[in-house]
């Protein structure tokens, strides 16, 4: 059963801890696994393939004829759904694009900051039990909107060799067409590292697990990352006018992911706080997942009884939750006072699945209370900045003396020289 605190009474600190992924164990184990990609190539991968996903592949890359023939096999009212999403997603991400700028001052100065795709990306896409053709889509969209040249998917097939049918229809359907057999620490090495088959990208993104997110903490510096995910969690803020069937409902859809997952309730109501715990021990018996939502809302989820929602709003502000939703029923009133979390889903008719597969938000977020300094996964991840500057020789001859003074100030005598030796 969930816990329930007093806010002010209990132990605030143990209250508004939040889990931190623990990967203890898999450090060693996945730095094996990547020096062997590194140094084997392909003959790596396909014997990780074998050792791991118990699948004898004949190659690691996805036919045409396998794509076509995944489309075939799902139903089209499914097909239908993931291209609206598509859309949806699309239409919120394409808002995110931005242009550089360009200063052009007096005496012949050029200022200014451009944006430029990163040119080569690889996705990682869960298989298997979890295959997630809504990360696809999530991961896919931003890189084609900022206009990323290379993106290669990489997934894990199943023992017969082939991938999830709904995972080649989402990539298909959001514009991915080069797809690898790849799956855990070894699709990491190869993306990182480049193999016979596989060509080496800039920046690796999308969602795994703790052998995963080890190795893409492994690989950091060679490429760039997204983030290193935690648990899936959610917060909910609710008053006494919520219906505890529907806070529960969209708490277990977190503690379902997960045996880890987070699931808490913030509210001004102790009736509300005893209907959701009750309803919670209705409806996990009646969920799939009931062992993993078990685990999860009796290990790691709370109830968090407060005096108001400001305080309810000030306690999400501290834990920093990957999802917020804001059941109230004037959610834009405590908008602008909400300071850190992943997504915010305002009002009562927005459950968290909204955000994971529809609405157009992105659904990669940061977890483990990193929202207080990182961002959702955007367009703004695929591309870079660099500075630019031009200045005539006149209008260096003005400033050269200035900065040959600054240099030799820090002992740079070169720079110093660099500076003037144009004008002696």
């Amino acid at each position: 059963m969930i816990k329930t605190f007093y806010y002010g009474k209990d132990n605030d600190t143990d209250i508004l801890s939040t889990k931190l992924s623990n990967a203890t164990g898999v450090e060693k184990i996945v730095a094996d696994i990547i020096e062997d990609v590194k140094q084997n190539g392909d003959k790596a991968l396909f014997e990780y393939a074998l050792k791991f996903d118990k699948a004898k592949l004949d190659s690691l890359k996805v036919t045409k004829e396998e794509i076509d023939e995944a489309i075939g096999s799902v139903d089209k009212e499914f097909l239908e759904i993931i291209k609206e999403a598509k859309e949806n997603i699309y239409n919120f991400h394409i808002n995110q694009l931005k242009d550089g700028f360009r200063i052009e001052k007096e005496d012949g100065i050029v200022l200014g900051q451009k944006y430029t795709p990163i040119e080569k990306v690889g996705l990682y896409i869960p298989g298997g039990t979890a295959s997630y053709p809504s990360s696809v889509l999530m991961n896919a969209i931003p890189a084609l909107i900022a206009g990323v040249e290379k993106i290669v998917m990489v997934t894990p097939p199943s023992k017969d060799g082939k991938i999830n049918p709904v995972i080649l229809a989402a990539a298909s359907i959001a514009g991915i067409d080069t797809i690898y057999k790849i799956g855990g620490a070894q699709a990491v090495a190869a993306l990182a590292y480049g193999t016979e088959t596989v060509e080496k990208v800039y920046k690796i993104v999308g969602p795994g697990n703790a052998f995963v997110a080890e190795a893409k903490k492994q690989v950091f510096g060679l490429v760039d990352i997204d983030m290193i995910a935690g648990p899936s969690e959610v917060l909910v803020i609710a008053d006494g006018t919520c219906n505890p069937v529907f806070v529960a409902a969209d708490m277990l859809s977190q503690a379902e992911h997960d045996k880890l997952a987070s699931a808490i309730l913030v509210t001004d109501s102790e009736e509300l706080a005893k209907g959701v715990s009750a309803e919670l021990e209705r409806q996990i018996p009646l969920l799939e997942r009931n062992e993993i939502a078990r685990a999860s809302i009796d290990d790691g989820s709370r109830i968090i009884i407060v005096k108001d929602i400001e305080e309810a709003v000030e306690i999400s502000n501290e834990i920093a939750p990957e999802h917020l939703e804001v059941c109230v029923d004037n959610p834009f009133d405590y908008l602008d006072k909400i300071k850190n979390a992943g997504s915010i889903f305002l009002g009562k008719n927005c459950p968290e699945p909204l955000g994971d597969y529809f609405a157009g938000p992105n659904h990669t977020l940061p977890t483990s209370g990193t929202a207080k300094f990182s961002s959702p996964l955007s367009v703004d991840d695929f591309v870079k900045k660099s500075s630019y500057m031009y200045y005539t020789k006149e209008a260096l001859e003005k400033v050269s003396e200035k900065i040959n003074y600054f240099a030799k100030k820090e002992g740079l005598t070169a720079h110093a020289k660099s500076a003037v030796i144009r004008f002696e």
